[in-house]
């Protein structure tokens, strides 16, 4: 698919065949139907100095799962711009955060899942996880609530709610595997 010549690098996402090479770009708004198709994306967690993590409550707003509890931040690399280089961006745009330590954890997640309005997210994930020193100032664009949790809490909640949560953010603490971790109280 090639891009309308009006539309924004900055408006565009990444299509990818199923082996995961780029075929294309397409304008985001177009990419996130019912019948979305495979492109590229990234996850990061972000963990303080204490170990916890930052959950995010994904704006009101947003055309997928919104309102809906998720990892730190998520968002699509403009093309041609390297995956770390748009991890930094949105760290800064979405939460007003600036990383340290980045390390790419999961470099082929792949998902895809349907919310409850029949919105299809598809996409090639790579998962970071990054430091941060201060506190967030979410963008109440992108994000309407933060909170730090311990990754066990996190784990608890997710095997008693996962619906509760974004079905990346469950697929990537499996796969990342947080839910490992001690539950707290069990015999």
């Amino acid at each position: 698919m090639t891009a309308d010549p009006s539309t924004s690098a900055a408006d565009l996402v990444v299509l990818l065949d199923e082996d995961g090479s780029e075929i294309g770009v397409a304008p985001k708004a177009s990419v996130h139907g019912t019948d979305t198709a495979l492109h590229l994306a990234f996850s990061c967690h972000v963990y303080n100095t204490d170990g916890q993590t930052l959950l995010t409550r994904r704006a009101l707003e947003k055309k997928t799962w919104p309102g809906v509890w998720t990892n730190s931040f998520c968002g699509h690399p403009r093309p041609a711009e390297p995956v770390i280089a748009a991890v930094h961006r949105h760290a800064e745009h979405e939460l007003g955060l600036r990383l340290r330590d980045v390390e790419l954890v999961l470099p082929l997640f792949r998902y895809r899942a349907v919310d409850a309005s029949g919105i299809v997210e598809h996409e090639i994930c790579p998962v970071y996880t990054a430091i941060v020193d201060d506190e967030p100032r979410p963008n109440p664009r992108e994000v309407v609530e933060t909170r730090w949790v311990d990754p066990a809490d996190l784990a608890v909640s997710l095997r008693a709610a996962p619906w509760a949560f974004s079905p990346w953010l469950v697929l990537q603490s499996e796969q990342m595997h947080i839910f490992d971790a001690p539950v707290v109280g069990a015999a």
